[in-house]
């Protein structure tokens, strides 16, 4: 059975507090056997540090598959996500209502178009 579609696995996310929201009220919002969430609201009192380890905790944790966060926030710890190159689980950016989507900051986007040349899009 593939590591993604095994049941139990979930969505984490990392975000502002509208996007976070909003995927709690979908139903997202988790918490594993330590009691530790699968989210975190990020404010402007939210250090790098924090992330890093918030980040770095979703890697680890077996039970989470997609990680979903804020580019604006994925902006700050951009070091550490960019270090992560396993598939599973996977990250995805995400804008957010006041910070629009810049596809050139994404990492996932700029590790696929290294992938392939401007030959191999035609």
């Amino acid at each position: 059975m593939a590591h993604s579609a095994q049941k139990g696995k979930l969505l984490a996310i990392i975000g502002d507090e509208d996007t976070v929201t909003g995927f709690l009220l979908g139903g997202i919002g988790e918490l594993n056997k330590t009691r530790t969430p699968n989210f975190l609201v990020v404010t402007k009192d939210t250090s790098i540090g924090e992330l890093e380890d918030c980040f770095r905790g979703f890697v680890n944790r077996e039970d989470i598959a997609i990680i979903l966060i804020n580019q604006h926030v994925a902006d700050m710890i951009r070091h550490v996500l960019d270090n992560h190159t396993d598939a599973i689980p996977a990250v995805l950016e995400i804008p957010s209502k006041e910070h629009p989507y810049d596809a050139s900051k994404d990492s996932i986007l700029r590790r696929a178009r290294g992938m392939f040349s401007a030959e191999d899009m035609r």
